[in-house]
Formats: C-alpha cells, structure tokens, sequence
C-alpha cells in the first residue's frame, strides 16, 4: 500500500527527495553492522549522482555528502565513515530551496531523482558504463518500490518502467538481469521492527581533525 505525501514527515534536505530520505530511516533500523555499512557507502553513491556539486569527489565534497547522511539520519547513525559525525549545532545545513518542478512525475513511488538519473544514462556515450548505470537505476528503482509497497515486483515490470521513463532510449537485457540478480534490491532487514539506529563513540574525539565545516 503506498503512503499518501500528507501522511509522511517532512523531509531533513529536500533536495535528494523522499525516498532517499526513507531508505536513511530504513538504515537506521539494519541490526547487523557490516550491511549497515554497506549501505550507507551505497546511499552516499547515491547521494553523489544526485548531487549537483563538484564531481571531483575530494575529500571536502565527500565529507559534505557524509555529512548530508547524517544530517537525514538526524544524527543518529552508527556506521564506520571516513568522516567523524559532525556536531548538529556547527553544521547549522539548512535545506537548500527547491523550486516546483514544471513536469508531473510519472511514477512517484520512484521520485523525480531516479528520472533524474535516467536522463544522464541516455546522456553517456560509452555503452559499458550506460549498461552499469541502466543496472544501478534498476536497482534503486526496485528498492524504491519495494520501501513503498509490500507487494513483490518482478524484474520485467522494472525494466517496463525504466523503458517508459527513458522513452525506449535505455534497454534492458532482460535475461542477463535475471541472471546477474542485477536488480537485487538494496539490503532489506526483515527485523525492521527493532527500531534500532543508536550510535557508538567511535568518532568522538576526531572532530578537531575535519574543522572545515560548511555555513
């Protein structure tokens, strides 16, 4: 059953878009500490290709998108990060303004980031890296679905969905997907219950080393 926008919270950055904002409290509820990080590393990916900052990845920008992480997570996340949890009053991030974007979206379980996404894979020349990003939207897309709906969704309806979103400019080697379980959906706890999400002390006392903070 999916949820209605009036029904949700209000998002901590607006910019990267609801179900990103879902798949960090999804985080938060991951018991075992090794796919926690495993997915944090994958949203802060994430979090990169929507970015519209510099691609350099320096350590300052990757800090910065380390540092959106958190600030979604509310400060309360307990993952192995190259960078120490900043301190939520230095920080001081305030959402960045979004205008009303002028096109419906047309499946909003997916959000306007994965169109988003679709419209820089037709935008690549180089076949090999289109396929690899076709595969990571896939991916994201059914996981998107899945964090909305409880019902299963197969690997054609996906790439049904990612051909009408590219206007049949992306294909979708349907059997090689099978195949390479290249949709599997980002890791889903089955114990998300437990409400967990406490963090340890691991990062105190690195702070003084990543003082270049952002107003």
């Amino acid at each position: 059953m999916l949820e209605y926008n009036t029904q949700r919270p209000d998002m901590k950055l607006k910019e990267y878009g609801r179900n990103v904002q879902m798949l960090v409290k999804h985080l938060r509820t991951i018991e075992d500490k090794e796919k926690r990080n495993e997915m944090a590393n994958t949203l802060v990916d994430l979090i990169k290709q929507l970015s519209n900052g510099p691609k350099d990845y320096n350590q300052e920008t990757m800090q910065k998108y380390w540092d959106d992480l958190y600030i979604m997570s509310d400060f309360d996340l307990d993952v192995d990060s190259p960078f120490p949890m900043p301190e939520k009053e230095v920080l001081g991030k305030k959402p960045e303004h979004i205008g009303y974007l002028s096109d419906e979206v047309k499946f909003k379980h997916y959000g306007r980031n994965i169109e988003i996404l679709v419209e820089k894979a037709i935008e690549m020349e180089d076949k090999d890296e289109q396929e690899k990003a076709v595969l990571y939207i896939g991916r994201l897309m059914k996981t998107f679905y899945s964090t909305w709906n409880r019902d299963n969704v197969t690997e054609e309806a996906i790439a049904d969905n990612l051909r009408q979103l590219s206007k049949g400019k992306l294909s979708v080697d349907i059997e090689k997907v099978k195949a390479t379980n290249g949709f599997d959906v980002i890791y889903k706890d089955n114990n998300s219950n437990n409400r967990g999400g406490s963090r340890s002390n691991n990062n105190k006392g690195k702070r003084s080393n990543y003082k270049k903070r952002r107003n």
